[in-house]
């Protein structure tokens, strides 16, 4: 299909974005990549009247890796991401978790920020912020303010960021210990079926610190403390891994759609946070 009639903007910075969300109030859409948006207005799920396009706004882009902190500018797209060392040896979780996303066609042009600011469960960005501990800075008319990547999301597509409000930075602490991300998929390029990512340290041979999140379990990225807490103290056997994965089948909620049944989902949950833990542990 084709989108309904729009106009086209593309402002060289940041203010001058906001300025166009704040004169034209609801017709107005921001876009990054465009997978998301663009797919939703072709098939008329979403009418923009003004499309304001972030790829000329400079203040975006970039990524600093100083002082134990990561900032990732919102429109650094996931082959960037990707082909970052600094910020690979930083937290390898990420550029493991972008190798994953879709395909290298998409990964040049979609970004990191759209990734986590459109609030689809199916993202895969949105879970790993909050395994990660990430924030989200947002500017608007009203100023900055800082959210939490675990508080940022409320349901399907709902999220913290107001309309007139634009996602301009990712902030993480460098995540040192071991990680993995591990993803079940129908095909190349498909959503995840289920998605973990573990971060975890090590010390005298148990299990110091942990952090659990999962993807497309839920109308939201799950961040699973009591899993977390399972496999603290534990020397991450068996039992710990039981009880971790118990515990975040206790906190998620699949739904039933053409990537399986409920039962299916839970059972692929359960395999994927039990392989992303024996990884994890096996890195740290």
């Amino acid at each position: 299909m084709i989108p309904s009639a729009f106009e086209y903007h593309r402002p060289g910075d940041l203010a001058s974005a906001i300025g166009l969300l704040t004169d034209h109030g609801d017709e107005a859409r921001v876009i990054a990549g465009g997978h998301s948006l663009i797919p939703m207005m072709k098939l008329r799920m979403a009418a923009v009247g003004h499309l304001v396009d972030l790829q000329a706004v400079a203040e975006l882009k970039g990524i600093t890796v100083e002082g134990g902190r990561v900032t990732i500018g919102a429109m650094v797209t996931q082959a960037e991401l990707i082909g970052h060392e600094g910020l690979a040896r930083a937290v390898p979780l990420l550029r493991e978790a972008a190798l994953q996303i879709a395909d290298p066609q998409v990964r040049y042009v979609g970004t990191v920020g759209g990734n986590v600011a459109n609030g689809d469960p199916g993202n895969d960005m949105p879970g790993l912020m909050q395994c990660l501990g990430a924030s989200f800075t947002l500017v608007g008319p009203g100023g900055t303010r800082e959210v939490a990547a675990r508080g940022f999301y409320h349901g399907l597509y709902a999220t913290e960021r107001a309309d007139d409000e634009i996602l301009t930075r990712i902030t993480l602490p460098v995540a040192a210990g071991g990680y993995a991300y591990e993803k079940q998929k129908r095909k190349i390029g498909d959503y995840a079926t289920a998605a973990a990512a573990v971060l975890l340290t090590k010390s005298g041979g148990k299990v110091a610190s942990a952090s659990i999140a999962t993807t497309n379990l839920s109308d939201v990225p799950v961040w699973s403390e009591a899993a977390a807490a399972a496999l603290v103290g534990s020397d991450c056997g068996a039992a710990a891994v039981k009880a971790a994965v118990a515990a975040m089948l206790g906190d998620i909620d699949p739904q039933k759609d053409n990537r399986g049944p409920i039962e299916f989902k839970r059972h692929v949950a359960g395999v994927i946070l039990g392989r992303a833990i024996a990884r994890a542990w096996a890195r740290a």
